[in-house]
């Protein structure tokens, strides 16, 4: 099994799209979306958030009509929530 990354926050854009995944006081943090990308897609890593309500998601890879983005899946809605987290 890889290791997988405990993630807190985020640094995103302006438009609300994930640039980082970021874990404060870690010495890999944080992780451009790119790296994080390759890692999982390798294997080396993989990275998840612990929701205060208990329940752990898994940061998936996705293909989106504009190429590949970092998401989550904590619920049944179709947004992100890897946006609910803080801003690093």
């Amino acid at each position: 099994m890889i290791e997988s990354r405990r993630i807190t926050h985020t640094r995103k854009d302006r438009d609300g799209d994930i640039l980082a995944l970021c874990s404060p006081g870690h010495y890999w943090s944080p992780v451009s979306k790119n790296d994080a990308i390759r890692h999982i897609e390798t294997d080396l890593y993989g990275y998840h958030v612990d929701w205060p309500d208990g329940v752990r998601t898994e940061v998936r890879v996705v293909n989106g009509p504009n190429g590949k983005y970092l998401r989550t899946d904590k619920d049944a809605t179709t947004r992100n929530n890897l946006d609910d987290l803080p801003d690093c």
